[in-house]
C-alpha cells in the first residue's frame, strides 16, 4: 500500500468529490478514482457508498479514514524529523495573532528570525483569541497568541505582554478633560466594543458588571483602527489596550481605575500535536528576544 493511495483517499472525503480532489491534487479524476479502487482492493472493502449521488463513507470507509489520518499525520512527523536530523533548517510555521495587537510588534521579530532562518517560512492567521484557540486546538495552526489565561489541560503556553485597557472619547467629550476615571462613571455611555469572537470584549464586560452597570452596545467591530476612527465620529466611546491608544492622537486616552483593566497576552501550542522544529525555534527565539526586551 502507497501512503499516496490514503492520502488521496482522505482528500477525497475532505471534498466529498472525486473531481474536486483532482483538482486540488493536479491529477485527473480518472488516475485518483483508480487509486482509491486500488485501496478497495487491496483492502477487500468498499470505501464509499456509489449507489447514491452524494459520496456516503461505508462503515469499512469511516474506520479506514480514522487511521489513514493517523498514517498521514505520523509520515508527516517522520519527514520533519529527518529535516531535522539533517540539519536543513527549513519548515513553514503557522501562527495565529488577534489583529488587536500592535502591528510593529511581530513584524520587527519575524525580520530577525528570517535573517537567521531563511528557509522558514511564515503563515500568518488574523484572528480573536476564542477562534485561535480553536486552531491551535484542531491542528490549523501550529502557535497561537491569545489573551492569557488559556486551558491548561490542552495547551502549554507562555506570558510575553500585560498592559492596561485604556478609555478613548472623542476630545469634545465631557470626560476628556480628567486623567482617570472610574469605570461605574460610564455607565450611561455607549460603547464600542469588539465583537464575540474576541476576549477583550468577555473583559471588558465582565469589568463593567463587576463596577455595577451592563455596558450599552451601540456597535461592535474586529478591527481596532476602525473602533479608534468611529470614537473620533462620536459613535460612542471605547476601551483599547494602552499599545493602541497611542495610534490616534485624535482621540483622548483616558485611564481607568475602580477597577482598572488590564490583558496578558501569551503564546500557546497544544500539548496533543506534534510541534515541528521551525516552531519549536520560533517559539525558543521570541521566548529569548522578549525575555532581552523586557
Amino acid at each position: 500500500m502507497d501512503i499516496k493511495h490514503l492520502q488521496y483517499f482522505i482528500e477525497v472525503t475532505n471534498f466529498n468529490s472525486f473531481t474536486r480532489a483532482a483538482d486540488h491534487l493536479f491529477i485527473t479524476q480518472p488516475t485518483i478514482s483508480k487509486m482509491i479502487k486500488n485501496l478497495e482492493t487491496e483492502l477487500g472493502v468498499e470505501l464509499f457508498d456509489r449507489s447514491r449521488k452524494q459520496l456516503i463513507l461505508t462503515d469499512a470507509g469511516r474506520v479506514v479514514l480514522e487511521q489513514a489520518k493517523l498514517i498521514d499525520k505520523a509520515f508527516h512527523n517522520l519527514e520533519t524529523e529527518m529535516d531535522n536530523l539533517l540539519g536543513l533548517k527549513k519548515g513553514h510555521i503557522r501562527i495565529g495573532l488577534p489583529p488587536i495587537i500592535d502591528a510593529s510588534f511581530f513584524p520587527r521579530i519575524l525580520s530577525r528570525f528570517h535573517e537567521d532562518y531563511p528557509n522558514i517560512t511564515f503563515q500568518l492567521v488574523e484572528d480573536g483569541s476564542k477562534k485561535i484557540e480553536e486552531s491551535v486546538q484542531n491542528d490549523l495552526i501550529d502557535i497561537g497568541v491569545i489573551v492569557l489565561p488559556t486551558n491548561t489541560a490542552l495547551f502549554h503556553h507562555f506570558a510575553f505582554l500585560e498592559e492596561d485597557i485604556n478609555l478613548i472619547v472623542h476630545p469634545s467629550h465631557p470626560h476628556a478633560c480628567v486623567e482617570e476615571i472610574d469605570l461605574a462613571d460610564l455607565e450611561n455611555e455607549s460603547f464600542i466594543l469588539f465583537n464575540k469572537d474576541y476576549v477583550l470584549r468577555d473583559l471588558i464586560i465582565s469589568s463593567c458588571n463587576e463596577a455595577g452597570f451592563s455596558p450599552h452596545i451601540v456597535t461592535e467591530s474586529s478591527r481596532w483602527d476602525f473602533i479608534e476612527e468611529m470614537v473620533y465620529c462620536k459613535l460612542g466611546v471605547a476601551l483599547l489596550p494602552e499599545s493602541l491608544c497611542r495610534h490616534d492622537e485624535r482621540v483622548k486616552t483616558i485611564k481607568v481605575k475602580n477597577p482598572s483593566i488590564n490583558w496578558n497576552l501569551g503564546f500557546i501550542w497544544s500539548k496533543d500535536h506534534y510541534l515541528s522544529y521551525a516552531a519549536k525555534e520560533w517559539l525558543k527565539y521570541t521566548r529569548e528576544a522578549l525575555s532581552h526586551k523586557e
